[in-house]
């Protein structure tokens, strides 16, 4: 590597993405670093390339000369000498991506809160500064040292690309109504990608993809009334991912600043931990001195049940706190279970 930048030696390999691989770095100017090496690619002809190439370079040097807590930061990039691939050099972080976290199934409200403002603080410092970043999903939020969110791979994706890439990457869940009618994109649409990003954070994998996938609901419109929400997500959760996922770009959150105003407003509490399987949710929350649980099995499209019981911390007796007569409809179960979670 030493055709890229003197002194920065590349070490173990930490993961494959779409724009090449990323590697632990020892940089002499800023200690520990993430390299991120971008190589010309099968699909990339003598024609396609040196613009792709262009595109990587123009936009990470303007990332470089950018500076925001909640944007990865990059301290230089490089040409390989034979023009074949590009490093990025940026700061490592240690806490991986949310995408694990996505995987690992759905995360708190408040967790989620904090992760969206965080975003749409870097968000809104990048829009500032006329960038868009046209690829936001779990897997570009990073966790620092921290914890605090922190937005990569800022701008690689453009406007030229973004349908092509999307497809090969696995991403077309984040495009929205208008980029996929041939609009462009553009603040707006990237407010629509953290708005999918949301929902997904809340809902975890196993939910998320028991839906039919949105790419093929977004482009033809209405995804937002399409949504499958886990019962205990509240109303105004509901109503402002809604508004982030509009198909009219002018009904959405104009900006990260009205996005921010939005989500400062959403309820936390109460905490519910929840876990989903195929056929079944379970959540649980202390209250006091018992735990509460809540279990939903759902037997088959027709045919489910829930109950609801508390049990001691210590030593006492277990409470019902309610239950399905039985075997009941998906409707009535999802009514009755969205009604405990509010009361």
């Amino acid at each position: 590597m030493s055709d890229y930048v003197s002194g920065l030696k590349v070490g173990a390999k930490l993961g494959n993405g779409h724009f090449g691989e990323v590697f632990m770095g020892e940089d002499p100017a800023h200690g520990q670093v993430a390299v991120k090496i971008l190589r010309r690619e099968k699909f990339h002809d003598d024609t396609t390339w040196p613009t792709y190439k262009e595109s990587y370079l123009a936009e990470a040097q303007n990332l470089s000369k950018a500076s925001h807590r909640n944007v990865v930061k990059v301290h230089h990039v490089v040409e390989a000498s034979d023009g074949e691939s590009v490093l990025i050099c940026m700061a490592f972080c240690s806490g991986g991506s949310l995408q694990k976290s996505f995987e690992n199934g759905p995360m708190t409200l408040s967790a989620v809160r904090k992760i969206g403002t965080e975003v749409l603080m870097g968000l809104g410092a990048m829009h500032a500064r006329g960038m868009i970043h046209r690829d936001i999903k779990p897997a570009n939020l990073l966790l620092n040292g921290r914890s605090e969110a922190q937005l990569s791979d800022f701008g690689l994706v453009t406007d030229d690309l973004v349908l092509g890439y999307a497809s090969q990457a696995g991403y077309s869940d984040h495009i929205a109504y208008e980029v996929w009618n041939g609009k462009g994109t553009s603040v707006r649409s990237d407010i629509w990608a953290l708005g999918m990003t949301l929902f997904r954070l809340l809902h975890g994998k196993i939910w998320y993809e028991a839906a039919p996938s949105p790419q093929h609901v977004v482009e033809h419109g209405g995804f937002a009334n399409t949504l499958k929400w886990l019962p205990h997500i509240p109303k105004p959760w509901r109503r402002a991912i809604r508004k982030m996922l509009n198909d009219d770009d002018s009904a959405r959150y104009q900006n990260a600043a009205q996005a921010l105003a939005g989500l400062s407003n959403l309820p936390v509490t109460p905490v519910w931990e929840t876990a989903v399987a195929l056929d079944s949710v379970r959540w649980q929350q202390l209250r006091g001195d018992r735990r509460i649980f809540v279990e939903w099995q759902r037997h088959s499209p027709r045919k489910h049940e829930w109950k609801a019981w508390s049990e001691p911390v210590g030593s006492g007796r277990i409470r019902q706190l309610g239950a399905s007569s039985g075997a009941v409809g998906a409707r009535q179960a999802v009514s009755k279970l969205e009604a405990f979670f509010a009361a």
